[in-house]
């Protein structure tokens, strides 16, 4: 029997976040050989792919098409700032590289039509990082799939991230300038509260509302066809000051008749005793389910808890091997991914339009199946 072919991985900047990186290289079949990024990029992101490249004890490269080239490389994984998504994953599938991307997908409908047409012109995989292998998730869709609630009219995720970013609103005082968003995020590296990494200010539609659009994805199967939404910021200076939402509320009208319903927002460490209140809600004909994100965790709790260490801890959760696996079996198979480039791009729309709703205060009609392929062709 042969032996299962392992995937060399170039990291194509792991300026974000390097859990993307981390959790490919948690699978057997994935073997990081490189670290690379474009020559230009500012000296605090040279220093964090330096920093990663160290840690896994392989080359850091400044020139992103010599190490696809040279390295003989399988798979890239990009993670740069979020308006340089498109552009490394594109450069990645024109050398014939198959691509692994942290969210969101990128800040331009634009760049996003592009990636779906260079995904699907040149045949490689392509897998948008997410959280859809979680336990509750898998159970929530065998239960659905096996009939528990019957046909299934409504979903409604409560997504409240318990992060801080920065000072609570109102803080900033009489003649203080208004807090600078890239520094602000640059910093908040250490922490990894830096998840609108970049120059362009993001709220938290952008930054974190695909996880549970794609959850209601995955759970329906269903087109969203018409976005209502409203966001604001409630809890933090930075998005005050930058205008951008940290609380949103999202209303999905999809395809046959369902309805979607999403309440996301960065709430403040002190809100939650571990990562957020995250949880599901499906409504059928036959019944209704509610499943906790967190679930099956555990409770830790003893003298002198440190304040930032969580008090409830998931356990069971191999979500990045499954992720790492699903991609392994595309390239094999030629078949999808959990999370493929055209279905990103439909989440990427839903966020983008939500976006448009809370800007003009209306509803927002979503492209029909046709118009959708005249745009990506």
């Amino acid at each position: 029997m042969d032996e299962p072919r392992i995937f060399r991985a170039a990291v194509l900047s792991a300026v974000k976040h390097d859990y993307v990186a981390r959790g490919m290289a948690s699978h057997p079949r994935f073997d990081l050989v490189v670290v690379a990024d474009d020559p230009h990029v500012p000296d605090w992101a040279h220093e964090r792919n330096q920093h990663f490249a160290d840690s896994q004890h392989v080359p850091y490269v400044r020139n992103v098409e010599r190490a696809l080239r040279d390295f003989d490389v399988d798979v890239a994984i990009v993670s740069p700032e979020a308006a340089r998504h498109c552009d490394l994953s594109i450069r990645a599938a024109l050398a014939g590289k198959h691509v692994v991307q942290d969210k969101p997908l990128t800040t331009r409908r634009s760049e996003a039509v592009r990636l779906v047409e260079t995904i699907e012109r040149t045949g490689v995989r392509f897998l948008m990082w997410n959280r859809n292998f979680l336990p509750a998730l898998l159970h929530a869709k065998e239960q659905i799939d096996t009939g528990a609630v019957g046909r299934v009219s409504a979903v409604h995720v409560d997504f409240y991230f318990a992060k801080d970013a920065g000072p609570p609103k109102g803080t900033r005082g009489p003649g203080e300038p208004p807090i600078n968003w890239l520094p602000h995020q640059i910093a908040s590296h250490v922490d990894g509260s830096d998840g609108g990494l970049g120059a362009e200010p993001m709220g938290e539609l952008s930054i974190e509302g695909i996880y549970p659009l794609a959850y209601i994805q995955m759970l329906t199967g269903a087109t969203v066809r018409r976005v209502f939404a409203r966001g604001t910021a409630h809890f933090h200076q930075l998005y005050a000051d930058n205008g951008v939402e940290d609380l949103a509320s999202v209303t999905l009208e999809l395809d046959g008749g369902v309805i979607g319903t999403v309440a996301l927002g960065r709430i403040g460490a002190a809100s939650h005793p571990s990562g957020g209140a995250i949880k599901l809600h499906v409504v059928g004909d036959a019944g209704a389910l509610v499943w906790r994100e967190a679930c099956p965790d555990v409770g830790v709790y003893y003298r002198n808890h440190p304040l930032k260490e969580p008090r409830q801890r998931r356990v069971a959760v191999d979500n990045d091997f499954r992720l790492a696996d699903n991609f392994a079996q595309a390239i094999e198979t030629g078949g999808p991914t959990i999370l493929d480039a055209r279905a990103s791009l439909a989440i990427f729309a839903t966020c983008e339009a939500a976006l448009e709703s809370c800007r003009t205060g209306r509803p927002v009609e979503l492209l029909s199946e046709p118009e959708r392929q005249r745009e990506i062709s």
